[in-house]
């Protein structure tokens, strides 16, 4: 066995006790926090919370009974919420954000940013990130005066995956936080997996709050950026069906956890299904423009005969993957 791998084996096996939130930043001292974050921190704590906690105190003695000091000395946690500078300690503490063209991480970037700061500097930022680069219907209903607005996605379900994602990641990881925005999905992945007993299946059930970093989470929960009830990715679940999308995917790759909020849900096996080509450009459109119309269709195939492409779309219905909406000139489809 490496070295690596045994310090790996250790690493794993006290956790509990090696946790990374409520060790000391060996190199930080007091004049590495900022002040003010932390007077923002007190007068939110106050109000959403009635955490009522001095703001004339000494800096010190406010770590103190935020419980951030260690042996008189700053905690990570200390450094991730209230740092002058974390990443200067932290490299890992970045949030990667990326708008792709299209439904695969493929450059060129559309729009591309890393988010640096406090934790929740980074949580409202990544949320501002994303809202910039979805879009926003607007439209005005008869007898209402106030004009009527709709995000492609819920921002609650948004701002609760990007919380999950920066509050309960592994922090031992050399990862960063990857936010991915595509035209049919938004992805947000952080290092690190569930605690056991926690499975992805758990998590659209009743299940009780298991934080990763306690400290960090009691932190996000004083200013209300957390429950800590094991409801989040329930709400998430909620949010995302009552704003008429499929649910979201709960997920464990590539060494962390995914959440992938979809416009639209997509047989499972649709790599299994047999489609011919001008098939596949067909559900390629619907994933950018939601639906598609025959003379739409048409316009991608100008070479095929209309009764080829009615063939098409009539075996796409067959095999459940799309619908037909709409009578006679009003005609159009849409993923089932």
């Amino acid at each position: 066995m490496s070295k690596d791998e045994y310090e790996s084996l250790i690493l794993e096996k006290h956790k509990e006790k090696l946790r990374f939130d409520n060790q000391i930043c060996k190199e930080a001292s007091l004049k590495d926090i900022d002040q003010e974050k932390v007077r923002w921190f007190l007068r939110k704590a106050k109000v959403e919370r009635n955490f009522d906690v001095d703001i004339d105190l000494s800096l010190r003695e406010i770590l103190n009974r935020l419980d951030l000091l260690a042996d008189d000395k700053l905690t990570n946690t200390a450094i991730l919420m209230f740092g002058k500078n974390p990443q200067k300690f932290f490299l890992q503490a970045e949030t990667r954000c990326a708008r792709f063209k299209g439904t695969k991480s493929v450059k060129p970037f559309i729009d591309m940013k890393v988010i640096g700061g406090s934790i929740s500097e980074q949580i409202d930022q990544a949320e501002k990130f994303i809202l910039l680069n979805i879009k926003k219907s607007a439209w005005i209903e008869p007898g209402k005066i106030e004009r009527q607005e709709k995000w492609e996605y819920p921002p609650d379900a948004i701002r609760e995956a990007i919380t999950n994602a920066l509050g309960h990641r592994d922090y031992y990881s050399t990862a960063n936080v990857h936010i991915s925005v595509f035209d049919d999905r938004i992805e947000i992945w952080n290092p690190g997996k569930l605690p056991p007993p926690l499975t992805p299946e758990d998590l659209k059930k009743e299940h009780k709050s298991i934080p990763i970093n306690p400290s960090l989470s009691n932190l996000l929960f004083l200013i209300k950026y957390i429950e800590r009830w094991g409801t989040g990715t329930n709400d998430i679940v909620k949010w995302c069906v009552q704003h008429g999308l499929p649910e979201p995917i709960f997920k464990e790759v590539t060494g962390g956890f995914s959440v992938i909020l979809r416009k639209f849900q997509l047989p499972e096996d649709l790599e299994s299904i047999e489609l011919n080509e001008r098939q596949k450009q067909v559900i390629e459109y619907l994933k950018k423009n939601r639906k598609i119309t025959n003379r739409e269709y048409q316009n991608l195939c100008p070479d095929i005969n209309r009764e080829t492409l009615r063939k098409d779309l009539n075996d796409l219905i067959n095999k459940k993957i799309i619908v037909r909406k709409g009578e006679k000139r009003g005609v159009y489809y849409e993923v089932v």
